[in-house]
């Protein structure tokens, strides 16, 4: 099976075929050509000639190409092999609801922006004629006839463009909240039926270009958020594109056969082309590889792999080809979580959510106002009375207020992505601006652990390599960093060792049967008993059956290359390192020491560290979590933030509000410094929204200011706080660079 005949395997097709209502399907292409406008031209119309292409659009910041057409007339590997033709190599992506609603909503926003704009210049122009009426003699009738056009035209905006307006405050109302939409569904309402009436019965002002221009540029910022938004969900898309759906699999007889990526299992020998894309988390039979693991790492530099060492899948093979053996595909490789990591991260709470008292007391303050200005007018000048409380709503509306944190967030996601962290929960960036004590875990996390075979010491006659083989059966079933230093030694030790019924017990080790017989991996109070444990406190690792210790292990740890940067940026920035650890006293205090870090606890088990946690809390304290074992879920599930590395277990990652997806400590850092900015710039929106309506409100209460002043002055004041937040992480690259230096 050819590369192209390959896209016609159901299996293949369920995942990237998207079924349509009339009958057509759906795919989406990555193809990195599109980035060059001539060519993606080029292939645009190629592939509209093809028989049965209904559609086709280009999402070039994405490098995404959608087509819509009947199978029955073009199959998909004929549409693949085209794009290949035209020199655009084109990989099928799995077909993604979320995707696909964002789309959706983005194409429905700028529909609603279109027609908004295009009745905002119909009306100015009738309303161009009734205000040289003013200064310039024009008749009633053509007067008239140009209100009832204005009248004409902005039906479309009110019914249509400014829907999400209305259906927003009546889901205010109905939820028994004030939110922005209520203040905003008014102002259009009461401008529209006021204007309206005053054009029915032939007399009065109107206002239907103050209510255009207000819902024109209104749309345009929340387009412009909506943008950035989606702009920032899209670095998270990476992961789940740069997954390959094909790989090569050699036979028995050492041919090589293109099968479903999905179709891989543990033991298959996977054999990757120079260039191609790592089907699969394995680990490599070659001598030695070059690859680029940028999506994971965020790092341009090509790393130097050698046999045994783990490959991740979504990592770019440079110099090729290479021999995988396989050990997981599909959704159970580190990519796929990262994926399933950034799809949590699009369903992140909503970042406004944390300030909807704030935007409630807003909203009743300025429909306060409002009847206030209203009152007032009915008292002095009742003919004014509408247009001063009108003016007064508009300019006091709480838009630019509301649209600064999520418009910042959305750009610090998006930031934040493209350098290797991952955020899960949009409120933990508001947490990490905030806290002053970092508690991380050790081993796996500020070192790495290193094992030769100088370090086994046999205990009962066994040979070095028979302890170590034993022990890395156990260790085999597990994802925590020292199991998977012992498995990593235990290459060159012969055929793998079968265990089974491994159960790992959290912070304590592993226990299974190897070939009958009953084994314990892990601290020595754990493998052994109470008196026999005394005797081999100190050693890192043991295993023991019934009859006592097999083995000890002795393992160097030596801090992460970027540990010691890591710590001294954020103590800089005023938090405090505390190590909590399950390994020895002499273990711990030595990493300790190395990293210049005065607190530290040792012979932690998860409940322990719970309650340091509790400790810290209740002193006052605002806590980052760091992790990467399961062991640490119970912390970073309590911790007011937490954080795991990309090569952390399944479950401590699924406890995480961020995700250190290129498993570097700078990622904190970096985050850190982010969230700071966002905190500034939300606050800078803040004060610009109450400055400006401190200085416009009293006039507009006056009646200094009329209707249509107000809508573009609060609407521009939308735009500029929503220009302002996506200044986001643009002040901060250096200090990744920094860091990673």
């Amino acid at each position: 099976m050819n590369a192209h005949a390959a896209w016609s395997h159901p299996q293949l097709l369920a995942q990237v075929l998207r079924p349509r209502r009339d009958g057509r399907s759906e795919v989406a292409l990555r193809i990195d050509a599109l980035g060059e406008p001539r060519r993606a031209l080029a292939l645009e119309q190629a592939i509209r000639a093809l028989p049965g292409v209904q559609r086709v659009a280009i999402l070039p910041t994405a490098r995404r190409l959608r087509v819509v057409w009947d199978t029955h007339r073009l199959s998909l590997d004929a549409l693949v092999e085209r794009c290949t033709a035209m020199q655009c190599p084109a990989q099928p992506l799995p077909h993604d609801d979320a995707d696909d609603a964002r789309a959706a909503e983005l194409h429905d926003a700028l529909k609603r922006l279109l027609v908004a704009g295009m009745c905002m210049m119909q009306v100015m122009a009738y309303a161009l004629v009734i205000y040289l009426g003013a200064v310039d003699f024009v008749d009633f009738t053509t007067r008239g006839l140009f209100r009832w056009l204005g009248f004409l035209t902005t039906i479309p905006l009110v019914a249509y463009s400014a829907q999400p307006f209305f259906a927003g405050a009546w889901r205010e109302l109905r939820a028994r909240r004030l939110g922005i939409h209520l203040p905003v569904a008014l102002a259009v309402a009461l401008v529209f039926l006021a204007s309206a009436y005053d054009t029915l019965r032939g007399a009065g002002e109107i206002y239907f270009d103050s209510v255009n221009m207000f819902v024109f540029l209104l749309l345009a910022a929340r387009y412009v958020e909506l943008h950035a938004r989606h702009r920032g969900n899209a670095q998270g898309d990476a992961a789940i594109d740069a997954a390959p759906l094909l790989a090569q699999r050699r036979r028995a007889d050492g041919t090589l056969e293109t099968v479903p990526a999905l179709a891989l299992r543990a033991g298959d020998m996977a054999h990757v082309a120079e260039g191609a894309t790592v089907p699969a988390d394995g680990v490599l039979e070659s001598a030695s590889a070059r690859l680029d693991e940028a999506l994971l790492s965020g790092e341009s530099r090509p790393v130097l792999r050698r046999r045994g060492e783990r490959l991740a899948a979504g990592s770019v093979l440079l110099d090729g080809p290479a021999t995988l053996r396989v050990e997981c595909s599909g959704e159970a490789t580190a990519l796929a979580r990262i994926g399933a990591l950034a799809a949590r991260a699009r369903q992140a709470r909503d970042f406004a959510a944390a300030s909807d008292r704030d935007i409630a007391r807003f909203v009743v303050r300025v429909l306060a106002l409002t009847t206030l200005t209203a009152a007032g007018w009915l008292l002095v000048d009742p003919a004014r009375a509408f247009d001063a409380a009108l003016a007064v709503l508009v300019v006091a509306c709480p838009c630019a207020f509301a649209l600064t944190a999520p418009a910042a967030f959305a750009r610090a996601l998006g930031v934040l992505a493209r350098h290797g962290v991952l955020v899960t929960d949009g409120a933990a960036l508001d947490r990490l601006a905030r806290v002053d004590v970092a508690l991380f875990d050790k081993t796996g996390t500020l070192g790495v652990p290193q094992l030769g075979i100088a370090g086994v010491e046999p205990l009962r006659g066994d040979s070095r390599e028979e302890a170590l083989a034993l022990a890395a059966a156990l260790a085999r079933e597990s994802s925590h960093p020292l199991a998977r230093v012992l498995a990593d030694a235990a290459a060159q030790c012969g055929p793998p060792r079968q265990a089974e019924g491994v159960e790992a017990i959290a912070g304590a080790g592993l226990r299974g049967m190897v070939a009958g017989r009953a084994l314990r991996l892990g601290r020595a109070d754990f493998a052994l008993d109470r008196a026999q444990a005394g005797i081999h406190a100190n050693s890192a690792l043991l295993l023991a059956d019934a009859d006592g210790a097999i083995a000890a292990f002795h393992l160097a740890e030596h801090p992460r290359r970027d540990a010691q940067a890591t710590l001294d940026a954020l103590r800089g920035d005023g938090i405090a390192a505390c190590i909590a650890s399950g390994d020895t006293p002499a273990r711990v205090a030595a990493l300790a020491t190395r990293l210049g870090i005065a607190d530290w606890h040792a012979h932690q088990a998860p409940a322990d560290k719970l309650a340091l946690l509790g400790a810290l809390r209740a002193a006052g304290h605002v806590v980052l979590a760091v992790g990467d074992g399961s062991n640490d879920a119970p912390i970073l599930a309590g911790a007011d933030v937490s954080a795991a590395l990309g090569g952390g277990t399944g479950l401590a990652q699924a406890q995480a509000d961020l995700l250190l997806a290129d498993d570097r400590l700078a990622g904190l850092a970096h985050a850190r410094a982010v969230a700071c900015q966002v905190r500034d710039i939300v606050a800078q929106g803040r004060r610009w929204s109450l400055l400006y309506n401190l200085c416009a409100v009293p006039f507009a209460a006056l009646g200094f200011v009329p209707p249509w002043l107000a809508g573009i002055g609060m609407s521009l004041s939308s735009l500029a706080v929503v220009a302002n937040a996506l200044r986001t992480g643009r002040e901060s690259g250096h200090s990744r660079q920094e860091l990673r230096a």
